[in-house]
């Protein structure tokens, strides 16, 4: 049943054999019709019993599952007897113990991650895979989790496509199902060739997990062919793969008589300083450039916390102030490039208020909006967000780049307190408070990376909704702590909290616009929707769920924005197709 998956298996009844001699042709009988007939009666059958096993995955009324197994937090009911015939490895997983039951009794509950430690498997590749041990069947691809968001890109080897068959490939491969091992590593094979080289490093993974030399091999000769960099190599690779690799590329350079060589006390340097940026120390790496003449340039500092360190970690090399923002490496990409494959919001914004540019492209043309589409899955981008909710990391990237893309530079930032407020410190200190409360209770995700960037959580902590209440606390007294003291304590509070505001409204306008209505508009009423007459309570609910619009339809303007600029950018200039593209890389 397993090889109606593939189309060359397809059953053939009909056969012929000619055999020449002279001009005589021998030509064989064709079968007796009652063969016939009873072949093609076994295709039926076979193919109602495919299509009935799946109504027990499609069909929530065959819900007849007595095993769970937990993806992306998610249960998915299963058959242990149908998984235990098709799978040796499941056979013994059921055989053992019976499964992890729920604390109250019910189905065995099983974790993807316990059962796939080396490699993700999401729902969606579940399910295909699930469809397949059922049915014998492989169904295409789901496009929400296949194909990337760039619309010039051709989708067949982009960073989803690729990670989709990666996924499959690890759950066949422990789950110990040959015949689609071999089938997914024919489509990987193709996929080595075509896809940039990054996007190699996760099928190379999966080969070496799942002990496929040639899909290795493969693999392993076109990363040292490329110009991925050694210290990527160190970071994402297992030790031994990376040597194989530096050791083939060392047999390619000996016959190469012009091959650059490399100064191994520079070398030494920078792996001290990387290093010590792997310790989150940066007060280190200031006393390593202080005993030597080696520059953050020099070791490509930015770009290495770009694509491997925290991001407070990035923000704190920025404000030494001795790095390029926008310093190309080796492969000539900047540190943005760098962050835009990481899709880090935090990151992002930290090059960018610094002054890195977000139009700058590399050598296939592409910028850092660019890089962030080719890596999205579609599900990632088009999933909606509900008030309080987080928001996607990688929609996020995309629109802070795109929209940095369209912002006037000349133009000034907009005021980030109510003229009504004046120069009264506490006042203006509750209004900021406030805000940024709400900013955290509508939009957390956005919210939480201003005030990274702004370091807003690190001044004591805001009083937000309480302050409003009681704005003593703001005027409590600390006998050992003077007027100027207090004074700038919070001034130095302020200071954090308009920075973060002011990064709202730079890179989440639209956001930035439902919170001044609210707060002009709205905050003294529905701080209080317990109070009042029936009527008027009924009036600030009814106003409250005009809020809750608002905010969706913030999400809903942003989108559309991110989508026309992307249009009349791409209108405007083609992006030609390289295989090579931006990653971690930092050499």
């Amino acid at each position: 049943m397993a090889n109606l998956a593939e189309p060359s298996s397809s059953l053939s009844f009909t056969s012929s054999s000619n055999l020449s001699n002279g001009s005589s042709v021998y030509t064989a009988p064709p079968p007796a019709p009652a063969a016939e007939a009873g072949a093609s009666l076994e295709v039926v059958s076979l193919g109602k019993l495919s299509s009935n096993l799946e109504r027990l995955l499609a069909d929530s009324e065959f819900d007849y599952s007595d095993a769970e197994i937990v993806v992306e937090g998610a249960p998915v009911g299963v058959h242990r007897c149908i998984l235990a015939a098709r799978s040796r490895f499941f056979l013994d997983l059921f055989s053992r113990d019976g499964g992890r039951c729920r604390p109250e009794g019910g189905k065995p509950r099983y974790q993807m991650s316990e059962l796939v430690p080396c490699g993700r498997v999401g729902r969606e590749a579940f399910m295909n895979f699930l469809s397949y041990i059922y049915t014998g069947k492989l169904k295409p691809a789901p496009p929400e989790v296949s194909v990337c968001v760039d619309p010039m890109c051709a989708h067949d080897a982009c960073w989803p496509a690729v990670n989709f068959v990666v996924e499959l490939m690890n759950a066949s491969s422990v789950f110990q199902i040959p015949e689609m091992v071999s089938l997914l590593q024919r489509r990987l094979l193709n996929f080595v060739e075509k896809a940039f080289v990054e996007d190699v490093i996760p099928i190379l993974l999966v080969a070496f997990h799942s002990q496929l030399s040639q899909l290795l091999s493969h693999c392993m000769k076109r990363v040292a062919r490329s110009d991925l960099d050694n210290i990527s190599l160190q970071k994402e690779l297992p030790q031994e793969v990376a040597e194989e690799i530096k050791l083939i590329r060392h047999k390619a350079q000996t016959d190469e008589p012009n091959s650059l060589t490399v100064d191994p006390v520079l070398e030494k340097r920078i792996r001290r300083i990387h290093r010590a940026l792997d310790s989150d120390d940066v007060e280190l790496v200031k006393l390593l450039l202080s005993e030597s003449d080696t520059t953050l340039d020099d070791a490509n500092a930015l770009h290495y916390a770009a694509a491997y360190c925290d991001s407070k970690v990035v923000a704190e090399l920025l404000e030494m102030g001795s790095a390029n923002v926008n310093l190309r490496n080796n492969r000539g990409y900047t540190p943005l490039h760098v962050a835009a494959m990481r899709k880090e919001p935090a990151v992002i914004v930290s090059l960018l208020t610094k002054g890195a540019s977000a139009s700058e492209t590399t050598a296939d043309g592409q910028n850092a909006a660019m890089i962030c589409r080719r890596l999205t899955r579609a599900k990632d981008y088009n999933t909606n967000t509900q008030q309080g909710q987080e928001s996607n990391k990688d929609r996020i990237c995309i629109d802070i780049l795109e929209r940095e893309m369209r912002r006037n530079p000349m133009a000034g930032e907009d005021s980030v307190t109510s003229p009504l407020l004046g120069d009264n410190l506490h006042m203006k200190l509750l209004y900021l408070e406030n805000r940024v409360a709400f900013a955290r209770l509508f939009f957390p995700t956005e919210a939480k990376v201003a005030m990274e960037i702004a370091q807003a959580e690190t001044t004591s902590e805001f009083m937000g909704l309480l302050a409003s209440r009681n704005s003593s606390n703001l005027r409590e007294v600390d006998l050992n702590e003077t007027p100027i003291m207090q004074n700038k304590r919070l001034r130095s509070r302020v200071d954090a909290l308009v920075k973060t505001v002011e990064l709202g409204r730079r890179f989440f306008p639209h956001c930035s616009q439902v919170l001044d209505k609210f707060l002009e508009e709205d905050l003294p009423d529905l701080l209080y929707l317990q109070k009042g007459t029936p009527d008027e309570q009924k009036i600030k609910k009814m106003r409250y769920c005009e809020l809750k619009e608002d905010v969706r339809k913030a999400f809903k303007k942003d989108k559309a924005d991110s989508a026309r600029s992307w249009l009349s950018s791409s209108s405007s200039s083609s992006s030609p197709k390289g295989h090579t593209r931006h990653s971690k890389s930092v050499r």
